[in-house]
């Protein structure tokens, strides 16, 4: 049996209207494709994509920075106390598969960063973009809508975890 794919979503806590919008919307399609919705279970972009997933029958894991169950939003189905402050954001990417940066500040810039040295694909709604010398082109992949992202985003996972099949026919699944 495979296992449900995870999906971080990323972003910032002080979050813009539009950028709440956007994140709920995403939470929705994870929710809706069957994967579970990863993020730090406070504010912001997380709690938007959490109500959006939870209110979808989704599942939602909050890794939180502090000690305390009881400070994750109130759409977090499991919160996971870290008491590690931001350094939780490598846990975050850890559990995800793939992930979904919607705006963001610096704490979401070092998930982006944690993610494309550890080799999880990254995917990006209004989010940083990203040059260096050196680097060839921007490294996460954009996309112009909320159900865009997620479909990026869970072929990435789905290649990350299970690999390229085939059915009996040939046809790649």
């Amino acid at each position: 049996m495979r296992r449900q794919l995870h999906i971080g979503v990323v972003g910032e806590q002080d979050a813009r209207p539009e950028m709440g919008r956007l994140a709920e919307e995403v939470g929705r399609e994870i929710a809706r494709r069957g994967a579970v919705l990863v993020c730090g279970g406070l504010g912001g972009v997380m709690e938007a994509a959490s109500r959006g997933a939870a209110e979808a029958g989704g599942v939602v894991v909050g890794i939180l920075p502090g000690t305390r169950a009881e400070d994750a939003n109130p759409y977090v189905t499991f919160p996971v106390v870290t008491g590690l402050g931001e350094a939780r954001n490598v846990i975050v990417v850890r559990s995800s598969d793939a992930l979904v940066a919607v705006g963001g500040g610096y704490g979401t810039l070092s998930e982006i960063a944690y993610a494309l040295k550890l080799g999880v694909p990254v995917v990006g709604l209004g989010t940083w973009e990203l040059s260096r010398p050196g680097l060839e082109g921007d490294p996460i992949v954009r996309a112009r809508d909320a159900p865009e992202a997620v479909a990026l985003a869970w072929e990435a996972a789905r290649s990350r975890v299970y690999g390229r099949q085939r059915t009996p026919t040939g046809e790649e699944e």
